[in-house]
C-alpha cells in the first residue's frame, strides 16, 4: 500500500523536488553575495562609528527577493494542505475507487495510514526544507535587522509544524465534506484561520512576557498624535537586540500611563510650535523643527522624568527557539488528533 501511495503521488512529488531545486539554485547564487556585502560593511561597521547607515544600506540589498522568499514560506505549508490533503480522500470518495480498494485486502484503516503517513512525512520534509534553505539566505539580513521574532513564520523549523497540520486539515475536511472543491475552500479559510489566532490569540501568552523599565531619553523622544485623539509623547523603540517587543509605555510609580491632560499642564509650552519629529513621533515631519520646539521637548521630558519611567514589555532573543518548538509541538499535536479523528471516522462513519 506503501508503495502505491507512493505511485499515486509522483507528480506532485516531482514538482515539489523541481521547486525546491529552483529554490536551492536561487539561494546559493546570491546567497554568498549575502555574506560578503554583510562581512564587508554591516560586520566592520563599528571600526568606522556609522553602523546605523551601513546597516540600512545593506538591508536594501535583494529586497524584492527577500520579500518573495518570505511569501513563499507563509504560503507553501497552506498550499500543501489545499491541494494536496483536501483532494488526498475527497478525490477517492467522489469517484467510488476507495470502495473498490476497501473489498481486496487492504483495510480502511491501512489505507488511510499509508496516505497519511507518506504524503504526511512528504508535507513536513518539503516544508522543512523550503524553510531551511529561507533560513540560511536571510541570515546575513536577519543578523542585521536584529529583529528575529519579525520573520518568525518563515524561518526554521515551525514550518514543518504548519504544513503537518494544514495537510491533516486538509484530509479532515475532505473526510467530512467529501467534495474536493469545498473541502480545498474550506482548508484554506479554517487554516488562515489557525494561524491568525495563533500570531494574535495563543503565541503572545505562551510563555510570560519580561519586563524592562528605563529613565525617559529626550533625544528618541517624539510628540504628535497617532490619529484624532490628542497629542502626547511617544517613546523611540527600545534598543532590545531580536527581541519581541509587546508595548513601549510612559508610566508612572504606579504603573499610570502619561495622559494628554498631565502632559499639557506639565509642559505648556511643548505644543506651541511646530512637532519636533523623533523616532517615536506619531506624525511625519518634512522639516525640522525649531530650536525653540527641541529644546522645549528636552527641557519637558527632564522635567518628567522625576515622575515617569519607560516601561518596556518584551520576550527577550533568549526565547525564541522556546517559542518555535512550542509551536511546533502544538501543529504537530493537532495534526496528530486530527490524523486519528480522520482515522476513526473512515473505520466507523464512512458506508
Amino acid at each position: 500500500m506503501i508503495r502505491f501511495t507512493g505511485m499515486q503521488f509522483r507528480t506532485q512529488g516531482a514538482v515539489a523536488i523541481g521547486a525546491l531545486v529552483a529554490v536551492a539554485l536561487v539561494a546559493a547564487i546570491t546567497g554568498p553575495h549575502l555574506v560578503h556585502l554583510y562581512n564587508t560593511s554591516v560586520a566592520t561597521c563599528a571600526a568606522h562609528g556609522d553602523c546605523s547607515t551601513a546597516t540600512t544600506l545593506f538591508l536594501r540589498n535583494d529586497s524584492g527577493l527577500r520579500t518573495g522568499l518570505g511569501i513563499l514560506a507563509i504560503v507553501v505549508p497552506g498550499v500543501i494542505g489545499i491541494f494536496w490533503g483536501a483532494p488526498l480522500v475527497a478525490r477517492e470518495l467522489e469517484a467510488g475507487t476507495s470502495r473498490l480498494v476497501w473489498t481486496q485486502s487492504v483495510t480502511r484503516t491501512r489505507w488511510l495510514a499509508a496516505k497519511l503517513g507518506v504524503i504526511g512525512v512528504a508535507s513536513m520534509a518539503v516544508a522543512g526544507l523550503l524553510s531551511m534553505m529561507v533560513t540560511w539566505w536571510a541570515n546575513p539580513l536577519d543578523r542585521a535587522h536584529m529583529n528575529r521574532f519579525a520573520t518568525f513564520d518563515q524561518r526554521d523549523i515551525v514550518a514543518i509544524g504548519y504544513a503537518a497540520f494544514a495537510f491533516a486539515l486538509g484530509v479532515t475536511a475532505g473526510v467530512l465534506i467529501r467534495r474536493t472543491l469545498p473541502a480545498m475552500a474550506t482548508t484554506l479559510g479554517v487554516f488562515v484561520f489557525a494561524r491568525l489566532a495563533m500570531i494574535h490569540w495563543i503565541r503572545p501568552h505562551l510563555i510570560a512576557a519580561a519586563h524592562q523599565t528605563s529613565a525617559l531619553d529626550p533625544i528618541s523622544m517624539g510628540y504628535g498624535s497617532t490619529g484624532s485623539g490628542p497629542d502626547n509623547l511617544f517613546p523611540g523603540t527600545p534598543h532590545i537586540p531580536n527581541a519581541w517587543i509587546y508595548t513601549t509605555r510612559i508610566v508612572d510609580t504606579a504603573g499610570q500611563a502619561l495622559s494628554p491632560q498631565y502632559l499639557m499642564n506639565a509642559c505648556p509650552l511643548v505644543g506651541t510650535g511646530p512637532s519636533p519629529a523623533g523616532p517615536g513621533s506619531g506624525q511625519s515631519f518634512k522639516t525640522q523643527a525649531p530650536g525653540v520646539a527641541q529644546t522645549a521637548l528636552h527641557d519637558c521630558v527632564t522635567k518628567l522624568s522625576a515622575t515617569f519611567h519607560l516601561a518596556v514589555t518584551y520576550q527577550p532573543a533568549s526565547r525564541y527557539w522556546t517559542f518555535q518548538w512550542y509551536e511546533l509541538a502544538i501543529f504537530l499535536g493537532a495534526a496528530l488528533i486530527l490524523s486519528g479523528g480522520c482515522i476513526w471516522w473512515v473505520r466507523r462513519r464512512l458506508s
